[in-house]
């Protein structure tokens, strides 16, 4: 797909009574989305065909379900840039670590950018008391042994439960323009490296990742067990560093937040080339040490060159932009690049 003839007379009707349905539904048949729609539809048959195990069917039908619903609500706040708060459910009010998230939150929202968090207690209260429920989302998931799902959101529908934790964890990412993690267990550890992992090999857009605390040693001894173990074996490489900011304040993580998104804005890949929009222009020269210092590393072929938009591209077309075939290696050197561009 898409198609409209197919060798097996089956399949051929099957396409056919799908495209009657979604006009029967009082939508466009000839519509990219209406062929994406299409293939759900159709993949969905499968499963009774192919007959698969009801827990199956069921578990793809609630993720399915649960992904839809949460578009759907944030697709209705669509403007303000987003940050996403990891952190301990269990960390008392009175602690520092939760005075810091309740500033940093305030401070976010105060600079018009909404937070998402788990919506339970601990770091996660403190994110939204500091943002305020109108600048908040909050991500919830039902689980037997933690505290149950924070008030201060109850009632509002930017209030999302989950069933499963890779559908919650898609919505945190896919909807973050930056990530701040606090202490936390092996649930905020999971969401970390997670994070990490998708930007390392280029599944996610590289965001600003900044580690904050309020007191102790936390980071510092994560950052330690990273170079001392994942480092000096060759698990991940110096560059891979890059992606991520230990931050000494809130403050100073609210800072290094808006210097990334100083100058640059967001990148996207149209087929093999990967275009950088930016809030300014830089000149020739600026791109030629761009060149000198990182296409060893990033371009597959050819140089670094400014452009203007791309027949493919539909957004922000009035913004200036660079692009270069990226070899969709070493992200955590582009992440270097792209603070080079903040710092010119």
């Amino acid at each position: 797909m898409p198609r409209t003839k197919f060798a097996n007379p089956h399949d051929q009707l099957l396409y056919e009574k799908i495209q009657e349905l979604i006009c029967f539904d009082g939508s466009s048949p000839d519509s990219f989305e209406a062929d994406l729609i299409n293939q759900i539809i159709w993949s969905s048959l499968k499963l009774l065909k192919e007959k698969h195990e009801t827990a199956q069917i069921k578990l793809m039908t609630r993720a399915f379900k649960e992904m839809r619903y949460a578009y759907h609500i944030f697709n209705q706040h669509p403007l303000s840039r987003r940050i996403s708060i990891f952190g301990s459910a269990r960390t008392p009010q009175d602690h520092p670590d939760y005075q810091a998230a309740k500033a940093f939150g305030a401070k976010m929202a105060s600079e018009n950018w909404v937070c998402i968090t788990g919506a339970a207690d601990g770091i996660m209260k403190a994110g939204l008391e500091g943002a305020q429920k109108e600048s908040s989302f909050g991500l919830s998931i039902r689980l037997p042994f933690e505290s149950p799902t924070s008030s201060f959101l109850a009632g509002d529908p930017k209030l999302i439960t989950f069933r499963y934790f890779f559908t919650r964890k898609l919505m945190f990412l896919s909807h973050s323009d930056a990530v701040a993690a606090f202490p936390g267990g092996v649930g905020t550890q999971d969401e970390l490296f997670e994070v990490l992992t998708l930007m390392q090999t280029g599944k996610a857009n590289i965001i600003p990742l900044v580690l904050i605390q309020g007191t102790g040693s936390y980071w510092n001894d994560w950052l330690s067990y990273l170079q001392n173990n994942l480092l000096k074996e060759g698990w991940i490489s110096k560059e891979d560093l890059s992606l991520f900011y230990l931050a000494p304040s809130y403050q100073d993580a609210v800072a290094h937040i808006f210097k990334f998104y100083s100058r640059y804005h967001s990148s996207r890949y149209v087929k093999d080339l990967l275009v950088i929009r930016m809030l300014c222009e830089i000149s020739q020269e600026q791109i030629k040490f761009l060149n000198e210092k990182f296409a060893a590393k990033l371009v597959k072929k050819g140089e670094i060159f400014s452009t203007a938009p791309l027949k493919e591209e539909e957004d922000h077309l009035d913004l200036p932009r660079i692009a270069f075939e990226h070899n969709h290696m070493h992200f955590g050197v582009l992440r270097e690049m792209i603070d080079t561009i903040n710092a010119f």
